[in-house]
């Protein structure tokens, strides 16, 4: 089986009012999950943005995933982030490290 990674934005946290605009975005938490058959692993991270005043905004609620993707995707190395995810599902699927029972009764 091969593994599958879904990306989503999680939240975004905002200013009540900033530069002279309501619920201005200056920080975007994304997530990362990996789905291997039964095996998964995640990874969360958050990347500032910042507004400055007199440049194009949009408001809150028109804001779209695609927008809010193509703000912090500079910020974000995916292959890495992939990489990593895979990494841990495959040590899950064969520990580098096991605790076997003992071998005598206690």
């Amino acid at each position: 089986m091969s593994t599958n990674f879904y990306w989503a934005i999680a939240n975004m946290d905002a200013y009540p009012q900033a530069e002279g605009q309501v619920d201005v975005v200056f920080q975007v938490n994304w997530k990362c999950q990996a789905q291997d058959g039964f095996y998964s692993a995640i990874s969360v991270g958050s990347v500032p943005v910042t507004y400055v005043a007199g440049t194009p905004y949009t408001p809150y609620a028109d804001l779209t995933q695609d927008q809010v993707w193509g703000w912090i995707d500079p910020s974000i190395d995916r292959p890495e982030i992939e990489a990593n995810l895979q990494a841990m599902i495959d040590a899950q699927k064969n520990p580098p490290v096991v605790t076997p029972p003992l071998p005598w009764s206690i």
